[in-house]
């Protein structure tokens, strides 16, 4: 059943802390908040995009720092300090044509419940919260920021037969 929900999966959702980051957050004297982000995660990301996958981040962080490491990587849809990831959800399936069936969604905290409950294929790391847990179809055996993005992607874009890169680049997942 898994294999097969990982075949119809054209987009991915993200949530960031705690999935592409490990949840901490260090905050400067100036109140901005530094994250740190997976270069593996990054990698598989930028190669999903350049495959033809919709990538999509829903996040209630917010930073000048997210946004660009995003842009980096080739995510447009990007959506920070987002308060109704449900809402913001919905109109993304409708602006895109897709139906929920073919989203995996890979959340880990509370504010995730709603919207994976909702997707074709909700996962979660390793270190999400039991709720999460509960309702992912998959655990990553990998934790939030330490490359259980890269996990699931890779997964389905193996079972996919799209995981190869025929011109590699070093430097699209640093940026």
């Amino acid at each position: 059943m898994f294999l097969q929900k990982l075949k119809d999966i054209s987009t991915f959702i993200f949530d960031v802390d705690g999935v592409l980051t490990d949840g901490t957050v260090q905050v400067t004297d100036n109140g901005q908040g530094l994250r740190t982000f997976n270069i593996k995660d990054g990698y598989a990301m930028q190669l999903a995009v350049k495959k033809g996958y919709r990538i999509c981040i829903i996040s209630g962080g917010d930073g000048l720092g997210m946004a660009k490491r995003f842009s980096n990587l080739g995510i447009v849809d990007v959506f920070l300090g987002a308060g109704d990831k449900v809402g913001i959800f919905k109109k993304y399936l409708t602006d895109n044509n897709i139906t929920a069936e073919e989203v995996l969604y890979m959340g880990d905290d509370i504010p995730d419940l709603k919207v994976m409950k909702l997707v074709g294929l909700p996962v979660c790391p390793s270190d999400a919260v039991e709720e999460i847990k509960a309702v992912s179809k998959f655990i990553s055996p990998y934790a939030g920021g330490k490359t259980a993005v890269r996990d699931i992607i890779e997964k389905v874009m193996k079972v996919q037969c799209k995981w190869h890169d025929e011109h590699p680049n070093a430097a699209d997942s640093s940026k």
